[in-house]
């Protein structure tokens, strides 16, 4: 078995981990994380997932607020390209970045009978068409509840945030996808994390809508060319437009400071908490 691929037993060793840019990144495939997600989920206490990208990078670097918050993830896993080639230029030997929305498709068709899921994010269309596509591939997933509703940095707009707490605790999943768009699922997972006794939270982004069929993805050529963040920002311009500006600057700034100083890749016993500057 490959080194990357970790078997879901209760002595597995962690992943490798290369520092880059001030933040440590997993070196895994999709089977590799997903056994190693289903180890978690057998611990008795919470786990936090993070696919991180450049912008995710460039906010733990840069904004202090964001750094705090995403100390509670144990993993932060590359789902970028410009990621990947980073990695492997450390020797990572990576075949591919393990994005969100291919993670998320491959955990629940790959799920075994005993593996339950719990869907936070998007619309009740969204969800609908989620439970119908996944179930029809895969007929022994269990997806054991869901919320679909607006989120602001607090909570849930127009619900007691409190109640989706409790059903959680009560129903006890196994994978909680969190598919609120960043910074919103960060900050509700730092939150909720402490207060649960059990289950993998996960933070993917646009899975959610990609998977239903109801947002486009890049195409295949645009992602292997490190190019998903230009295709999206082509299709939201007013919304994406000065979020991309200001972190692919951020980050191509950051790497050029950092490869002047010969800092771009941490050693193995550094902090996942990067510092400033």
């Amino acid at each position: 078995m490959p080194s990357d691929e970790i078997p879901p037993t209760a002595n597995s060793p962690a992943p490798r981990e290369i520092g880059c840019l001030g933040t440590r990144l997993t070196v895994t495939d999709h089977p590799g994380a997903l056994a190693w997600c289903q180890h978690l989920a057998r611990l008795p206490s919470p786990a936090a997932i993070e696919f991180c990208n450049t912008q995710i990078v460039t906010l733990r670097r840069s904004d202090p607020d964001y750094r705090q918050i995403s100390g509670c993830f144990e993993h932060f896993i590359p789902d970028s390209s410009p990621l990947l080639w980073l990695l492997n230029a450390a020797g990572a030997g990576m075949k591919d970045r393990v994005y969100g929305p291919a993670f998320f498709r491959h955990a629940l068709i790959h799920s075994p009978a005993d593996l339950t899921h719990y869907f936070l994010g998007g619309s009740e269309a969204c969800g609908r068409a989620l439970v119908e596509r996944f179930t029809a591939l895969n007929p022994s997933l269990k997806i054991v509840g869901s919320f679909h509703g607006r989120c602001d940095l607090g909570g849930f707009l127009g619900t007691d945030d409190s109640r989706i707490l409790d059903e959680i605790r009560r129903i006890k999943p196994d994978f909680i996808w969190v598919g609120l768009g960043t910074p919103k699922q960060q900050r509700w997972i730092a939150r909720v994390k402490p207060l649960l006794d059990h289950g993998v939270l996960l933070s993917v982004g646009q899975a959610f809508d990609v998977n239903a069929g109801l947002r486009a993805d890049a195409p295949d050529w645009m992602q292997r060319c490190g190019l998903t963040w230009l295709y999206r920002m082509a299709s939201e311009p007013r919304r994406l437009v000065g979020r991309y500006l200001h972190h692919n600057s951020l980050f191509l700034g950051y790497l050029l400071w950092d490869t002047l100083r010969g800092a771009v890749f941490l050693p193995n016993s550094s902090s996942k908490t990067p510092s400033g500057g």
